[in-house]
């Protein structure tokens, strides 16, 4: 290690820094302010125009920005060509580059005004910054004041020694700073106050938000989802129930049909043929599937595609249409048929909240058979065990507080959104009752846990034999108990699915 360049706005904290520099036999350059900083520690400091033989313009605005400077920084050490080059214009290589942008964001947050707001968007920094971390495999980058520490650790403890996954992550950090930085510039420039920014792709406008008089717009790629082959534009509530869809239908392997209203579902079967799929899905609830949001994991043939025409849907996703069932159900003009592509899902959600924006996981967790332990003296049967799990992979998708109900590998009818989980399963009884199925020997799923035993009782009295559960509540003995008591099993498995 032998250079350093160092150009920081913010003083606070750099003395130790150029001091252990010094220490190491580290030739320090530098300019402007930071150099005067560092000469009043009476340590030697080289001035960039020594080497760029340019003094600073335009009030400072130009510095750095300069060939010997930029080829210092992004000269790579194992290239003879490029070592050739720097020798030939005797251009120092830099090994450490420290940087602290101008405080744009603070300028703009104190009020200042335009002019000096615009004096503060950094120009040499940034470019400094983005070189340098470009040029990790050679260079430490250091690209604000809260970095500080870490080169005192590199210098002070490991003799200004770095591995290149070290250096790996200084350069992710740097490019943190300065997509920060720029969405800042962005957001003042915009005039819009306010602007979260993870990944930026070209936004797509939408008719309109979740109302008419609502302003919206996407921002990702679409036609990596799905192509529409027919049918008008979708809208901001289409996509949040396509999102709703992609999700539960991607917990099956099984032949499925779903149908989805307001981002939950109302239908749902697993069958071995399709037709007897989307059959079995209607009928968890007829009157729901009216204007809904269809998607299969199998493709759309001539004898389903004639079944889903009797019905006004607005959106049928599939990974396939075969030619005469898209001739049958592009007969209607409005439809919107997508054709899905296999896709990854971000490992991260997002959600604007308040004054800004959470962020978490996304719940990958599927709840398996094996996976569940049986709390009850009676155990599933093999069926039980394959509702329970198919009823709990629906209910981690549904709105809470909710309870599903299923039978043979079909949703029979579901509680979802309610204040308090009794609600949400004397809903979804009352809806099963509405439509005619038997609830005798069906499961029940719940997204969390029992508080109390009277949810046990009630699913005992219409006919339910098997329960599952996170567990976790103070009561759990109580809910055991009564299934012990009534001939009914139950079984947890650890993990609640909230969804709000």
């Amino acid at each position: 290690m032998k250079n350093a360049l160092v150009s920081v706005f913010d003083k606070e904290g750099l003395e130790p820094i150029v001091r252990q520099l010094n220490k190491c036999g580290v030739t320090i350059f530098s300019t402007g302010g930071t150099q005067k900083f560092i000469e009043s520690l009476g340590i030697e400091v080289v001035p960039v125009e020594d080497i760029t033989s340019f003094p600073p313009i335009l009030g400072g605005r130009v510095k750095t920005l300069h060939p010997r400077v930029f080829g210092g920084i992004l000269g790579r050490r194992d290239l003879a060509a490029d070592l050739a080059e720097l020798d030939k214009y005797e251009i120092p290589p830099f090994d450490f580059v420290v940087v602290d942008l101008y405080p744009f964001e603070k300028t703009v947050a104190e009020g200042k005004p335009d002019d000096e707001i615009i004096e503060k968007i950094d120009i040499g920094g940034i470019s400094l910054i983005r070189a340098a971390a470009k040029n990790y495999q050679y260079v430490i980058i250091i690209p604000s004041k809260d970095e500080y520490g870490k080169l005192l650790d590199i210098l002070t403890n490991q003799n200004g020694e770095s591995t290149v996954e070290l250096r790996k992550e200084l350069a992710r950090r740097a490019f943190e700073v300065t997509s920060n930085y720029d969405t800042q510039i962005n957001i003042w420039f915009s005039g819009e106050g306010m602007c979260f920014n993870k990944k930026i792709f070209g936004a797509k406008t939408l008719r309109y938000g979740e109302n008419p008089h609502q302003k919206a717009a996407f921002y990702g790629n679409l036609d990596e989802v799905f192509t529409q082959l027919h049918g008008k534009e979708l809208s901001y509530n289409n996509l949040l129930d396509i999102d709703a869809a992609f999700n539960l239908i991607g917990e099956f392997n099984e032949t499925t049909f779903a149908i989805i209203k307001h981002n939950n579902a109302c239908g749902l079967a697993s069958r071995k043929s399709l037709p007897d799929a989307w059959k079995d899905a209607l009928a968890g609830d007829p009157v729901s599937a009216f204007g809904g949001i269809l998607i299969t994991n199998a493709g759309i043939d001539e004898a389903t595609a004639k079944e889903i025409d009797n019905l006004f849907f607005e959106v049928l996703i599939t990974p396939s249409f075969a030619s005469e069932a898209l001739d049958i159900l592009k007969r209607r003009k409005n439809r919107m048929l997508l054709q899905s592509h296999p896709f990854k899902f971000p490992e991260r959600n997002f959600r604007s909240l308040l004054n800004g924006v959470v962020e978490q996981d996304r719940d990958w967790k599927t709840d398996r058979i094996a996976d569940m332990r049986q709390a009850t003296k009676l155990a599933p049967t093999d069926n039980e065990k394959t509702d329970l799990e198919f009823a709990n992979k629906i209910v981690k998708h549904l709105k809470s507080n909710t309870i599903v109900l299923a039978k043979n590998k079909q949703l029979l009818a579901a509680g979802t959104g309610q204040t308090s989980r009794v609600d949400a399963l004397k809903q979804a009884i009352e809806k099963a009752k509405s439509f005619g199925f038997d609830l005798h020997g069906s499961v029940m799923a719940s997204d969390a846990f029992f508080p109390f035993p009277d949810c046990v009782e009630i699913a005992h009295h219409a006919g339910i034999t098997s329960v599952i559960q996170p567990g976790g509540s103070i009561n759990d003995e109580k809910s055991i108990a009564y299934c012990d008591e009534n001939n009914m099993s139950m079984v947890l498995t650890g993990t609640r699915h909230f969804k709000h």
